[in-house]
């Protein structure tokens, strides 16, 4: 392990992105970071079983991407700038995946916030 990361496991809600993680997760990292090019939304809101089977996703990530779990995507060790494609394709706020990360509705959260008006 790296030594920058000793004890990371004991700190509640952190999922470290490392090289080994970056490896593991190469593929469906680059499947989220492809959405930056038109042809490849196009695809993936036409045919997602064809985008998914293109990408070679494993089924385990199929299914996170299909219920749009974004802590479960963090989780498996999607790297956030990249989920961030995915966001805007699945036409949701930043402040929805927020709120649906920690496990509460938007309103929910909304009201932990200093501007709970916000949207």
């Amino acid at each position: 392990m790296n030594p920058q990361l000793e004890g990371i496991e004991s700190i509640e809600g952190t999922y470290p992105f490392d090289l080994r993680t970056s490896i593991r997760t190469l593929r469906i990292n680059r499947f989220f970071w492809g959405l930056a090019r038109a042809e490849n939304r196009e695809l993936y809101l036409a045919d997602p079983e064809r985008a998914f089977e293109q990408a070679g996703l494993s089924e385990h990530e199929r299914r996170l991407v299909r219920e749009q779990d974004w802590i479960g995507l963090i989780r498996h060790g999607v790297n956030f700038f990249v989920l961030e494609k995915f966001v805007r394709v699945a036409r949701k706020s930043n402040l929805e995946v927020y709120a649906a990360m920690r496990g509460e509705t938007l309103e929910a959260f909304l009201q932990t916030r200093r501007v709970p008006d916000a949207r």
